[in-house]
Parts: structure tokens; C-alpha cells; sequence
């Protein structure tokens, strides 16, 4: 089989990729009607909800093994308002990246981890203008944080894939 496909474990068919990343549109707890509330905002990076919780857009990194890639969820996590006020206040900052890390609450469910994903508990690394946070999600049994501690293989990708592909 071609490198750049593989079979998908949903419905059999042959796709590209696998993709090495998947995003969540927003943090779970944002409603489509709040878009035209005040209060609330939702960019690319960051998110407010009626001015009171605070979300910013990191990558969560699963080194590839067989690879050598990086697979990627681009997820969402809750900050404490100082700590929001302060990445945003430095978001266009050279050496950002010197930040200590924030603490946060993943705001996402990601598909096909049990139990769920919502609310782990993660540092937040800013890294360098230009580039999105990295998510470091604490050391715990949790399988995402098994998954990003000691990575994963191409055929975990593909699973992965299988599931996100048709949901």
C-alpha cells in the first residue's frame, strides 16, 4: 500500500493521509449562538465566553515512532483570567517563549479516549511569535497523556483517523 494512504478502520474504503492533525472548532463549551453575544468573542486563538471564562488554542503533540512525525490535536484550554490577560497581553511579544507555563483545563472531548478528555489537566507553553502554545497535559494514567508521553505508531494515526474521519 502507498505511504500515503491507508485503510480505514470505519468504513473500509482507502483514504489519503493519514492525517497527522485534527482541530476542534472551538472550546466544547462555546454555543454558535454566542457569536453575536456581548462579551464573547471566538478567533483563531482565543475565545471568551460572556466576558467571565477564557480559552486559548494550543497543540496537543504525539511523537510518530515508525515515522518520525508528529501527530497533532489542536485543542482548546481553559485559563484563569490573569493568566489569559497575560498571553494575550504578550501574544506579539519576541521572547514569549520565556513565559513560565499556564495552567489550564483541556475544554475539548476528543473522540475514542475513555474516559473523557474534557477537563485534564494541562500546562499551557507559549512558544515563540507565530507559533501555537503547546498543551502538556499532566502525567497521569489518562490514555491521551500515555499516548503523548511515550507517542504512538503509524497504525494508532490510522485508528485515529478511522474515527475522526467519519464523525
Amino acid at each position: 500500500m502507498n505511504t500515503d494512504e491507508f485503510a480505514c478502520g470505519t468504513c473500509g474504503s482507502t483514504h489519503s493521509g493519514p492525517p497527522l492533525s485534527f482541530a476542534a472548532p472551538a472550546p466544547d463549551f462555546w454555543l454558535p449562538e454566542m457569536a453575536q453575544a456581548e462579551g464573547c468573542l471566538l478567533d483563531s486563538d482565543l475565545c471568551v465566553i460572556s466576558g467571565e471564562r477564557f480559552f486559548i488554542r494550543g497543540l496537543i503533540e504525539l511523537p510518530v515512532w515508525d515515522t518520525g512525525d508528529v501527530f497533532t490535536y489542536s485543542m482548546w484550554v481553559s485559563l484563569s483570567r490573569p493568566n489569559f490577560t497575560r498571553a494575550v497581553d504578550v501574544w506579539e511579544q519576541p521572547g514569549r517563549e520565556n513565559e513560565p507555563p499556564y495552567f489550564g483545563w483541556l475544554s475539548n472531548e476528543i473522540a475514542g479516549y475513555t474516559p473523557t478528555t474534557l477537563n485534564l489537566k494541562t500546562n499551557v507553553h507559549t512558544r515563540p511569535v507565530g507559533q501555537p502554545p503547546y498543551i502538556e497535559l499532566e502525567p497521569t494514567g489518562h490514555p491521551l497523556a500515555i499516548e503523548q508521553r511515550a507517542g504512538i505508531f503509524r497504525s494508532r494515526v490510522e485508528e485515529i483517523a478511522s474515527l475522526h474521519l467519519h464523525r
